[in-house]
């Protein structure tokens, strides 16, 4: 057993004998260089000389930018997780995650389209009672909120059906898309039946209410959170709207059998015309704040509305590299590639950037590591936050107990919130200046 413990959570592999590659790079820029303009030397004339040098030079600024590019493909790295471990050592003391994703406009990103992202994250293989997850909404729309209503009781329905058959992905939409239904066997055949139909209502229901562009009298009156809008708002000027849909810590919060579900909250953070949001640089930095004082975990994972998650154990895969004893405490953030859906066969396009996603990260990765792409990434808390890294050191960052989060009731938690979403929250405060910039920055590069 000691031997076992002393396994690394994770391994990396070099992809390497890419000699014909770097052959071929090398060709070229040789090639470029010195063979064809050695065998077209200039006349005497002093004009073709300024020319031929001006042409040399260009092409080894060429050729410089090129090489730097494509030497990050020679040694691409890929790395392997082993779950099993994690579970092991760490399966009492997993760390709790916060997720953020972001929303900004229901027109652009339909209503149905962000709740399938969030349903699919609620499913993750993880401990619910560890999962807090936090909806943006820049757009300010009561529809994106009475969706998420919707996605709130549906996940009740929809998490044990996933966690029963083990379905992926757990997108309903992407799910039922390429999913055929059972015929061999009348239980799963009814249930998955059952569940498709449950889903399609839901569907069905939001998108009438979107078509009709306002929430009816007789939604409004099944939820306190409606009463948060009114005429005088408007998208880009609006108070803070915060609401707890499933307050994890709730024993009811349950779903039909039994289980926890994770916390689920609703922000549209307050925006003033005469003041700079920040787009999602800003909104990320309010969900900071609020969730700093609601569940306050030490991993952070956004997602953007768009890109629902197709693989269930991508939280335990990120822990593995963020928990690993040995350079655990070396790695801020662990990045995910994006994967596209509805692209052409051969992808003529290269709409799906699989050079990039494939190859280039991957070289990156053994290079330094690749760059943040802002979505699909789990970050630490603290890394977000400002904490400066030494060589050598170790934290227990990553020690949470969800039984010590803050016990106020969802109301109180909702008001006392509001203010750390705030327009003028970052103006000449030492949280802006010390922190947020940072962050803004972080999300544009």
């Amino acid at each position: 057993m000691a031997e076992k413990s002393n396994l690394p959570l994770f391994e990396t592999k070099v992809f390497k004998n890419r000699l014909i590659f770097r052959l071929y790079t090398l060709s070229i820029v040789i090639s470029i260089c010195f063979y064809f303009r050695i065998l077209h030397l200039p006349d005497s004339k002093t004009a073709e000389k300024l020319a031929w040098l001006g042409a040399f030079f260009s092409e080894l600024w060429f050729t410089f930018y090129w090489f730097i590019n494509i030497v990050v493909r020679w040694n691409p790295s890929y790395r392997r997780t082993f779950k099993d471990r994690l579970s092991q050592r760490y399966g009492n003391v997993l760390p709790g995650i916060d997720i953020f994703v972001c929303t900004a406009d229901p027109v652009i990103e339909p209503p149905t389209m962000v709740i399938n992202t969030v349903l699919s994250i609620m499913a993750y293989n993880y401990p619910s009672e560890k999962m807090s997850l936090y909806l943006s909404d820049d757009g300010g729309s009561d529809l994106t909120f009475y969706a998420l209503l919707e996605a709130s009781r549906f996940s009740k329905e929809w998490l044990p059906f996933c966690r029963n058959f083990n379905i992926e992905p757990r997108s309903p939409e992407a799910y039922f898309r390429k999913a055929v239904e059972p015929i061999n066997d009348s239980l799963w055949s009814n249930e998955w039946s059952s569940m498709k139909n449950l889903y399609e209502d839901m569907k069905k229901r939001i998108e009438s209410v979107a078509e009709l562009g306002r929430i009816p009298d007789d939604i409004r009156e099944q939820h306190k959170g409606f009463l948060e809008w009114d005429t005088a708002s408007s998208q880009r000027d609006h108070q803070t709207i915060l609401q707890i849909l499933i307050d994890g810590r709730d024993a009811n919060a349950v779903d039909n059998e039994g289980q926890p579900l994770p916390t689920l909250v609703y922000l549209a953070r307050e925006k003033r015309p005469q003041f700079h949001h920040h787009f999602k640089g800003g909104a990320m930095n309010a969900m900071i704040r609020v969730s700093s004082r609601i569940s306050n975990s030490p991993v952070i994972l956004n997602v953007d509305c768009d890109m629902y998650s197709n693989n269930s154990d991508s939280v335990r895969d990120a822990l593995c590299f963020l928990m690993d004893e040995e350079i655990g405490d070396e790695i801020g953030f662990v990045q995910f590639p994006q994967c596209f859906d509805n692209i052409t066969k051969n992808d003529l396009y290269s709409s799906s950037l699989n050079v990039i996603m494939q190859v280039e990260i991957h070289g990156m990765d053994n290079n330094g590591g690749p760059g943040y792409i802002g979505t699909g990434c789990f970050h630490r808390r603290e890394t977000l936050c400002g904490r400066k890294y030494k060589r050598g050191s170790k934290t227990e960052s990553l020690r949470w107990d969800h039984r010590l989060r803050i016990q106020d009731s969802a109301s109180v938690l909702e008001e006392t919130c509001k203010p750390l979403a705030s327009y003028g929250y970052e103006e000449n405060t030492e949280w802006g200046k010390e922190v947020s910039l940072s962050l803004s920055l972080s999300l544009y590069i």
